[in-house]
């Protein structure tokens, strides 16, 4: 059974840090880029940050650059987002997504979301 499973969201007051983690399982998680998507209340979902099967590319949506941090562990199936000087507008649901281009065709694989809530 194919799951991704978020964690690590919680309340936090402006300028602080948490640590997502998402945890894959079911699937070759080694050959899927990782993404991090967020749908803050009343806002369409957005690309936050993302990164290569090796780990070795990353990119980040402009709002967040020099203030998050994706990586991936391939060896414990799991990518991280470590998010540092925290906005109220970061508050959101955060999304882990693992894509793979197939031959023929596209894999998407979404977990459930975990709840961010910056304070200010």
């Amino acid at each position: 059974q194919v799951q991704l499973v978020e964690s690590g969201g919680s309340l936090v007051q402006s300028g602080g840090s948490l640590r997502l983690s998402c945890a894959a399982s079911g699937f070759t998680f080694s050959r899927y880029a990782a993404i991090w998507y967020r749908q803050g209340p009343g806002k369409e979902r957005e690309l936050v940050a993302g990164i290569s099967v090796s780990g070795e590319s990353t990119n980040y949506a402009d709002s967040v650059k020099g203030r998050f941090t994706i990586s991936r562990d391939n060896a414990k199936n799991t990518v991280y987002l470590q998010m540092n000087s925290l906005k109220p507008e970061d508050t959101a649901v955060y999304y882990c997504n693992a894509h793979a281009r197939l031959v023929f065709r596209e894999v998407d694989y979404w977990g459930q979301g975990t709840q961010v809530t910056v304070s200010s």
